[in-house]
């Protein structure tokens, strides 16, 4: 079994669909899953839960025609037929105004340069996977991007807030061990701005006030 992280995309299998939707779901819930399993369009891990059977947290957020709900599943293992990932950064260009697209290529050209790989999640990024109306006036765009380390965290971090051309550039850096902190979180901790900073991870959240990234050891 892969180890589970978030935004970690999840493909079902056919029995996996038929135990979805063998579910008490209302009408809407059911329409919107019909339609997800007639698609075969993935799940996305949530936050984890300890759970008698073991099954796997998984969360479906609706696009604009199922009012943006956001459907909470269990889903056994077995069910799962494989794992996936968000879009690249640089995949979503084509929803962009023209006028953006340069600047975006630009600044995907620089995270490339940080040595990191960063991918589009939220609205944006489940619009790129479905080709459903996810997006709304102001939708945010939400990066998540692995960082080696607080370097590169910092690194990224100056990059992102650089970019203001209309839109808003939301995300998280993620550290080692799974452990994701908001990028202007982190600019603000780096400065002395915050005291503490907001750290998430797959079971849950905690504010740190000290290093939380494992550290290197002394050669």
């Amino acid at each position: 079994m892969t180890t589970l992280h978030r935004h970690q995309l999840v493909r079902l299998t056919e029995a996996g669909w038929r135990h979805v939707l063998a579910g008490a779901w209302d009408a809407q819930a059911q329409a919107c899953l019909a339609h997800w399993a007639q698609q075969r369009l993935p799940l996305v891990v949530t936050r984890q839960r300890p759970q008698a059977d073991g099954a796997i947290g998984l969360g479906l957020p609706a696009p604009n025609r199922w009012e943006c709900r956001r459907i909470a599943l269990a889903v056994p293992k077995e069910h799962i037929a494989r794992f996936d990932t968000f879009p690249p950064a640089s995949a979503l260009a084509p929803l962009l105004g023209t006028a953006q697209r340069r600047p975006w290529r630009a600044l995907c050209g620089g995270l490339s340069a940080c040595g990191v790989a960063a991918r589009v999640y939220g609205s944006h990024g489940w619009q790129l996977l479905t080709g459903l109306d996810h997006l709304r006036p102001g939708s945010d765009i939400d990066l998540h991007i692995a960082v080696d380390g607080p370097a590169q965290a910092d690194a990224v971090a100056v990059l992102l807030q650089s970019w203001s051309d209309g839109l808003r550039l939301d995300g998280e850096l993620v550290f080692a061990g799974d452990r994701a902190v908001a990028w202007r979180e982190w600019l603000a901790w780096r400065a002395g701005r915050a005291a503490r900073v907001l750290v998430k991870r797959l079971d849950g959240v905690a504010l740190a006030d000290a290093p939380f990234w494992p550290l290197k050891e002394a050669a």
